[in-house]
C-alpha cells in the first residue's frame, strides 16, 4: 500500500514510534493521512515497588512482580509518568482505521511494539513496521512491506527481563544485609564489576622490575634526504648469543620468566655501553617483507563505542546519546547493531564516493564484504553507516559540535571499508660489533613505508594504549646492505620498569565484555553508567578505577553465589536466551530450572550454576534463602600488611589495626577517592599516625558535658557529648551541638575555646534602628549576615565573631548586589576542547567546581577532584553534557489574564458549551487558550477538538 494513497478510501493511519524526535522526522515523510506518535520510551514495565502492584497479588508476587509459582507469569503495569500518554495514544487509535508498530528491530523494541498493542487492545488491523534508517525511501518502503509481531524475539527479551529481576530483587537485599544498604547487583553489571575488581588485584599484587638496556645510533656516512636517512637508531638485541630481556620476559612477581635470556641491571648496561664506545660496526642482515594492511570493516556498536573513546573522548553512554540523535534525525542507520555488512545500495553510494573524493586508483574492482557477526548478536540491521542511497559528505550535513565529529567518524570509516588495501615494505636490519672486552653486541631496527595509502587516505584506526604507534606511521630507515660498515655516534644507556596491566578504560572494557562474550553489546553503554553511577567504580582521567566498596560487593558475591558471576556461566546464559529467541529452548523450564534448581539437565546454563567451590546450586531462590554462613565483616575486611587491615564501613573504607576497645587499637578513615593500588603499608601507616577519632578537648564550663574533635564524612567538627539518658528521639529529644571546623583550623590545632566559639554560632551582632535583630551564621557557601529575609555576605570567617553592630549596619546600608559578582579567576586550566576549540578551566560554583569551555558547564563528580582532573577527562564531561542537551524547564502554570469584557467573556462561554457537546476532551480544548482560539475550537470537529486539546495538554 502506497502511504500516499491513504485517502482513497478515507482511511487514517495511527503510526507509533519511541520517541518524540524520531516521530517529528518520520511525520515528514508521510502524507497527510498518517498520524505519527511517540509512546516515549517503555508504556510498561515490572512494577517499581510493591506500591504499585494491584492489590489482588499478594506476599512474594507483590515483592518481586513476578508469580514464580505460576509459570513465572510478570506483572506488568503502566508507567505512572506514561499514563497520560497511554491515554493520548488510545484516542488516536479511536479515531483511525490502521495502527502501525514501528519501534526499533531489536528484542526491545519488538518487546515495546508487543506492549502496546497488549496495552491499547486495537480493534483495528495492527502492522509491525520495521526499518533501520530514517529515510523518505526506507520509511515509505517499510510501511509498503509490514509483518507480524515477532512473537519468538518478545519472548526472549521477556526471559531476560524477569531474570534480571529475580537476580537483582533476590541478590541485592543480601548485599543490603553484609555489606550497605542502598546497593545493587545484576547479572551483567556484577560481571562487569568483577572484572575491573579483577585487574586492581592484579595491579595491588604486581611487583616492578627494573631491567636496562642500550640504545645506539649509528650513521652511514653520508648525507642523507626523507627518502635515505643518514643515520639510524637501534636497539640492543642480544649480548653473546642471549637475548637482552625486555619488559615481556618479566612476569607480574617481577621475575624472569626463563633464565634463557640476559637481565642487564644499571652497572653492566653501563660498563658495556664504555666498552662499545670505539668499537666499529656493520650491517649483519636486511630482511625486507612486504607490507599489507586491509581495511576495518564497518562499525557496529562495540566499535563504535571504542573508536569513539579513543579518537573523540566520549564514554560509551555519550557516543550512545550523539548517535540516537543522528538516528532520529536521519544522518545515520539504526546505531545498536552487531552487523559488520553494508546493503548493496551502502555499498554503491560508498564506492561512489571513494571514486569521486580519491580517484579511481583508491577503488578496488570488487566491492569488499564484512563477514563474521558476533556469536550473541541481536537480529542483525545493518552497519552503522550514513543513512541513504547517497552519503552525505560531513560539510554538506549541517551539523556541529558532537554529532559532526561523530557523523565524522561513521562517515570516514563507512567510505575506507570500500577502499584498497594499504601497501608497502617492512625492513629489519641487524647490526653488529665487539667491545672492547670481547664481547659480541647486536642491535635491531625496524622500519616501514608505506608506497600506497589506500584507505589510510580516509580513515586509521586509533588504539587503546596511547604509546601504541598508528598503522600509518613510517618509519624511513637508510638504504643499507649487508656488511656495510656503520659508525657509532652514540651509544646510550636507557633504565626501564616493567608497569602493571593497565586499568580498564570503557573503550576495553566494552572489548573485553564483548570478547567474553558477556551480556549483549546494545546495553554495555547502560551497564558501564550503572557501575559508574553505583559507586562501584569511578574514573581517572579514562581510567576505570573499582572502589573500595566493590571489593566487598565482588567477595561476597564470589565466594558465596560462585558462578552468578563466573564469566563463561554468564556468557551461556546468553546463548541460552538466544535459544529461546530461536525456538530452541523453553522460557518457563529454563526459568525454573534457574530459581528453584528444578528441571532437567537440559535445562542450559543454569542447571551447571555453582557457588564457584564446588558446592552443588540447588537454586537461586535456596541460595538467597541460607545466608548464615555469610560474615559481614569477614566480606569487607582485606589484610593490607604489618597487621593491618581495609575494612569497608557503612559510612567508608577505613583501615584498621588491632581490636575495637583492645588497648593499642587504631583506626583511620581512608579517602574514598583513592584507588586501591595506591593503599600501600606506608600509606595505611601514615593514616593511622594521623590525628583521628575522637580527640577530647576538655569539658563546656557551663554544661559540664565534654567537647570532642571528630573527622566526618563531610570535614572535620567538633561536637558535644550528652550525658546518659538524654532523649535522642521524640518530642523531647536533644540534639547535640555541633560545628564544622573553620577552613584555617584543624584536628591538630583545635583547642576547646575554639571549639565553644564555633558552637556559639549563630551569634546576635545586634539589632537595627528598628529593632530588627542582625546575626552572623555560618553557611553552605560561607560566612553572612542576616536580618530577618535579607542576607549579606562576609569576606572571612573570623568576622562571624568580631563584627560589630556598626560594621553589620555599614554592609546593610549599602545597596544589595542584585548582579553577578566579579568573576572568580579559574582554578585550573585545561587546554582547548576538540569540539568547540575554545579554552577549558575549571571554576569554582555555588555548588562546587565545574569545567566550562565558556558555552558548555559540567560539575566535577563526586569521583573527580580539581587537583587530580586531566583535560581529556574535562573534554569528556563537556561533552556528556552536550549530549544530554539543553535543561528541561519546568512548565509553569499560566499567568493569570486581566478581566476582558463582558460581551466577549459570554460568547467564549458559549464556546465552551458547544465544545463541551462534541467531544469528550472539553476541558483540554479551552485550556490555556486565548478567547479567539476557544472560539475556533468550538466550530471544530469532535475529532479535531480530541487532538487539539492533547496538543495543547
Amino acid at each position: 500500500m502506497s502511504p500516499t494513497s491513504e485517502t482513497a478510501d478515507g482511511g487514517r493511519r495511527l503510526v507509533i514510534v519511541e520517541s518524540p524526535a524520531k516521530a517529528k522526522t518520520i511525520k515528514g515523510y508521510l502524507g497527510p493521512g498518517y498520524v505519527v506518535e511517540a509512546s516515549v520510551g517503555h508504556i510498561r514495565d515490572l512494577p517499581n515497588g510493591a506500591a504499585e502492584v494491584p492489590e489482588k497479588y499478594t506476599g512474594e508476587v507483590r515483592r518481586l512482580g513476578v508469580d514464580v509459582e505460576h509459570d513465572f507469569q510478570p506483572i506488568y503495569v503502566v508507567n505512572a509518568d506514561k499514563k497520560s500518554q497511554v491515554r493520548k495514544l488510545k484516542e488516536l487509535l479511536a479515531e483511525s482505521d490502521e495502527l502501525y508498530l514501528a519501534t526499533d528491530e531489536d528484542r526491545e523494541g519488538e518487546a515495546i511494539a508487543w506492549h502496546l498493542q497488549e496495552v491499547l487492545k486495537p480493534k483495528v488491523p495492527v502492522h509491525r513496521m520495521v526499518f533501520h534508517e530514517i529515510t523518505k525511501d526506507a520509511i515509505r518502503a517499510a510501511v509498503a512491506n509490514p509483518r507480524e509481531l515477532n512473537q519468538r524475539m518478545v519472548d526472549a527479551q521477556e526471559t531476560r527481563r524477569i531474570l534480571d529481576r529475580l537476580y537483582g530483587y533476590e541478590v541485592s537485599p543480601v548485599l543490603w544485609k553484609k555489606v550497605m544498604r542502598g546497593l545493587s547487583a545484576g547479572r551483567v553489571q556484577s560481571v562487569a564489576t568483577r572484572l575491573v575488581v579483577e585487574r586492581e588485584r592484579e595491579r595491588i599484587a604486581f611487583r616492578s622490575a627494573e631491567y636496562w638496556d642500550l640504545t645506539g645510533t649509528f650513521s652511514t656516512g653520508r648525507p642523507g634526504d626523507s627518502s635515505d636517512p643518514s643515520s639510524l637508531v637501534a636497539r640492543l638485541n642480544s649480548v653473546d648469543g642471549r637475548r637482552v630481556a625486555q619488559g615481556r620476559d618479566f612476569g607480574p612477581d617481577g621475575r624472569l620468566k626463563s633464565d634463557q635470556v640476559l637481565h642487564l641491571d644499571e652497572a653492566n648496561a653501563r660498563a658495556l655501553a664504555a666498552a662499545l664506545a670505539e668499537s666499529s660496526f656493520s650491517v649483519r642482515s636486511v630482511e625486507s617483507k612486504p607490507y599489507r594492511r586491509s581495511p576495518y570493516a564497518p562499525f557496529r556498536t562495540t566499535t563504535l563505542q571504542q573508536e569513539a573513546s579513543r579518537k573523540l573522548g566520549f564514554g560509551a553512554k555519550s557516543t550512545m546519546q550523539v548517535a540516537q540523535k543522528l538516528y532520529e534525525n536521519g544522518f545515520i542507520t539504526y546505531m545498536r547493531t552487531d552487523s559488520t555488512t553494508l546493503s548493496d545500495t551502502a555499498v554503491s553510494a560508498a564506492r561512489a564516493q571513494v571514486t569521486q573524493l580519491y580517484g579511481a586508483s583508491y577503488l578496488p574492482d570488487k566491492p569488499r564484504t564484512y563477514a563474521g557477526k558476533v556469536k550473541n548478536a541481536q537480529e542483525a540491521h545493518e552497519a552503522i553507516r550514513p543513512s541513504g542511497d547517497r552519503f552525505r559528505t560531513p560539510a554538506e550535513t549541517g551539523l556541529r559540535g558532537d554529532q559532526f565529529r561523530l557523523y565524522e567518524l561513521i562517515w570516514k570509516r563507512t567510505v575506507a571499508s570500500q577502499m584498497k588495501d594499504a601497501v608497502g615494505n617492512s625492513v629489519t636490519v641487524k647490526i653488529g660489533g665487539t667491545s672492547s672486552d670481547g664481547r659480541d653486541a647486536e642491535f635491531s631496527a625496524s622500519g616501514k613505508t608505506i608506497t600506497f595509502h589506500g584507505f589510510m587516505k580516509a580513515y586509521v584506526e586509533g588504539a587503546d594504549d596511547p604509546n601504541a604507534e598508528l598503522d600509518d606511521r613510517e618509519r624511513r630507515l637508510p638504504q643499507v646492505a649487508e656488511g656495510d660498515a656503520l659508525s657509532s655516534e652514540e651509544i646510550s644507556v636507557d633504565g626501564h620498569a616493567t608497569k602493571p596491566p593497565a586499568r580498564y578504560t570503557e573503550a576495553s572494557l566494552v572489548k573485553e565484555l564483548e570478547e567474553r562474550e558477556i551480556g549483549r553489546p546494545s546495553t554495555y553503554a547502560s551497564i558501564i553508567g550503572t557501575i559508574l553511577d553505583r559507586g562501584y567504580v569511578f574514573k581517572k582521567g579514562t581510567a576505570l578505577v573499582p572502589s573500595f566498596l566493590s571489593f566487598a560487593v565482588v567477595n561476597l558475591l564470589e565466594t558465596h553465589f560462585g558462578r552468578l558471576v563466573d564469566y563463561d556461566f554468564t556468557a551461556k546464559m546468553e546463548d541460552d536466551l538466544d535459544r529461546i529467541a530461536q525456538g530452541e529452548a523453553q522460557s518457563v523450564p529454563w526459568l525454573r530450572r534457574f530459581y528453584f534448581g528444578e528441571g532437567d539437565d537440559n535445562a542450559g546454563a543454569a542447571s551447571s550454576a555453582g557457588n564457584g567451590d564446588g558446592d552443588h546450586l540447588g537454586g537461586l531462590k535456596e541460595l538467597v534463602t541460607d545466608l548464615g554462613a555469610i560474615d559481614a565483616k569477614e566480606i569487607s575486611s582485606f589484610p593490607v600488611g604489618d597487621g593491618i587491615m581495609l575494612r569497608v564501613g557503612r559510612y567508608g573504607p577505613y583501615v584498621e589495626r588491632g581490636e575495637k576497645d583492645a588497648e593499642g587499637h587504631q583506626r583511620a578513615d581512608v579517602p574514598e577517592e583513592m584507588a586501591p593500588d595506591e593503599l600501600t603499608v606506608e600509606y595505611a601507616e601514615e593514616l593511622l599516625a594521623k590525628p583521628s577519632g575522637d580527640f577530647e578537648l576538655g569539658a563546656d564550663p557551663v554544661s559540664g558535658n565534654q567537647i570532642v574533635a571528630k573527622d566526618g564524612r563531610y570535614g572535620p567538627y567538633v561536637t558535644e557529648i550528652l550525658p546518659d539518658g538524654t532523649p535522642k528521639t521524640g518530642k523531647n529529644a536533644v540534639k547535640p551541638r555541633t560545628a564544622s571546623l573553620f577552613k584555617s583550623m584543624s584536628l591538630d590545632t583545635v583547642t576547646i575555646d575554639d571549639a565553644l566559639k564555633l558552637m556559639s554560632l549563630p551569634r546576635v551582632v545586634g539589632t537595627d534602628a528598628e529593632g530588627v535583630e542582625i546575626t552572623a551564621q555560618n553557611g553552605r557557601y560561607g560566612p553572612y549576615l542576616k536580618k530577618g529575609t535579607d542576607s549579606r555576605s562576609l569576606t572571612s570567617e573570623d568576622q562571624l565573631f568580631d563584627i560589630t553592630v556598626e560594621e553589620a549596619l555599614a554592609i546593610y546600608a549599602q545597596p544589595k548586589q542584585r548582579g553577578r559578582a566579579a568573576a572568580k579567576p579559574p582554578l585550573k586550566e585545561l587546554g582547548t576542547d576538540p569540539v568547540s576549540e575554545r579554552p577549558v578551566v575549571v571554576k569554582d560554583g555555588r555548588f562546587g567546581p565545574y569545567v566550562t569551555d565558556g558555552e558548555t558547564n559540567a560539575t566535577l563528580r563526586t569521583d573527580d577532584s580539581v587537583e587530580g582532573i586531566t583535560p581529556e577527562r574535562g573534554y569528556e564531561l563537556l561533552a556528556e553534557k552536550r549530549a544530554k542537551g539543553p535543561a528541561k524547564k519546568t512548565a509553569k502554570k499560566a499567568a493569570k489574564k486581566a478581566p476582558a469584557k463582558k460581551a466577549p467573556a459570554k460568547k467564549a462561554t458559549t464556546a465552551k458549551k458547544t465544545a463541551a457537546k462534541k467531544t469528550t476532551a472539553k476541558k483540554a480544548a479551552g485550556a490555556g487558550t486565548t478567547t479567539a482560539a476557544k472560539k475556533t475550537a468550538a466550530k471544530k470537529s469532535s475529532a479535531s477538538a480530541a487532538g487539539s486539546a492533547k496538543t495543547d495538554a
